[in-house]
């Protein structure tokens, strides 16, 4: 199916947009049963629904693209659907399983495929799977039935500039505590970044970037993405920590980083006292691709980036343009990083 043609794409923002299809499944009584294709965008739900009294929710962010040969792809679904599990897991929630949840992605995207943009344009289908405690409960429990659904919109850059370097400031408030929940996708995780995240917009920043919450002294990542540093011998830098979200975007440009690149890739603990001496800076994530930084902002002063204010580095520019040549066909892809939909 052709792309919509009412659309101007070169305008188009991140922002939800409803699309004619949406797909959904409840779990109840042990099982999950399909209901498919739906057109209603609003739920109805119980006021005392779980959701609504103790956040018991999780989700996931992939995108769809077209092709210069204008098939409609996803990229690595099968990581989301991992990644899902396990958070279902953690919040006791009944884990979707990975068959169901790759259908769901295909179908709404199949239904939906006249919003995928068109090849060329930077833009792609934004993919939202997400589950709810549907069930009403008021002790603080489980809840006894659950909701899964999927709904899709057409997005443009995450960041206004896309590739303009972003202005960062250091956080004084903690994303996860040790030992929690900060390397899962629960709603619960960006509800708490809600409030830190408005301030920094306020004071003119794009993101915070939050240090680990036990010592305060080594990076973790921002509220909405893992950041990635590039050191003098052009050493791709990568956080470790036990409670940052498993990014799927990260791995990737791991992988893309070593095999085809031919980068050095170390992935440690990273101290905040390092970054001065890192020469660029990028944040990664399924919305934002690859964004680099050019400032990060601390009560001590600003740190800035060697790469600058005016244009992305060298080495992250390679590294998102290679990642976004696999994700819509221009680069051949990993086997079985690319799921085709139609």
């Amino acid at each position: 199916m052709e792309p919509k043609k009412d659309i101007d794409w070169s305008k188009l923002g991140f922002g939800y947009t409803a699309t004619e299809y949406r797909w959904q499944a409840t779990w109840e009584d042990g099982k999950w049963t399909e209901d498919g294709l739906v057109e209603d965008p609003k739920l109805h739900l119980y006021e005392s629904a779980c959701v609504f009294q103790y956040s018991q929710s999780c989700f996931e962010g992939l995108k769809a693209y077209r092709t210069k040969e204008g098939k409609i792809v996803t990229f690595r679904p099968d990581m989301n659907a991992e990644r899902m599990y396990n958070s279902a897991q953690r919040l006791e929630m009944p884990p979707l399983p990975k068959e169901l949840f790759l259908k769901s992605i295909d179908e709404v995207v199949r239904a939906n495929a006249q919003w995928v943009p068109p090849y060329g344009t930077g833009c792609s289908l934004y993919i939202r799977p997400f589950m709810i405690g549907s069930g009403p409960q008021i002790g603080v429990a489980p809840a006894p039935s659950y909701l899964y659904r999927v709904f899709v919109m057409p997005v443009g850059a995450y960041f206004k500039g896309a590739v303009k370097p972003l202005k960062l400031c250091v956080s004084d408030f903690d994303r996860a505590a040790p030992h929690g929940t900060g390397d899962i996708k629960a709603g619960l995780n960006y509800a708490m970044s809600l409030h830190p995240t408005m301030e920094a917009h306020r004071n003119g920043y794009a993101e915070n970037l939050y240090l680990d919450p036990q010592t305060r002294t080594y990076v973790e990542e921002t509220g909405g993405a893992n950041i990635l540093f590039v050191d003098q011998d052009n050493t791709l830098v990568v956080p470790k920590s036990n409670s940052i979200l498993p990014s799927i975007t990260r791995r990737s440009l791991v992988y893309v980083g070593e095999h085809y690149l031919g980068l050095k890739v170390v992935e440690r603990q990273v101290r905040f006292d390092e970054i001065k001496n890192f020469k660029e800076c990028c944040l990664c994530g399924t919305a934002a691709v690859l964004a680099p930084v050019g400032l990060i902002h601390t009560h001590e002063g600003d740190i800035m980036i060697p790469s600058g204010m005016d244009k992305m580095g060298e080495v992250c520019t390679k590294l998102r343009t290679t990642l976004t040549g696999i994700q819509d066909g221009a680069i051949e892809a990993p086997k079985g990083w690319i799921r085709e939909i139609c």
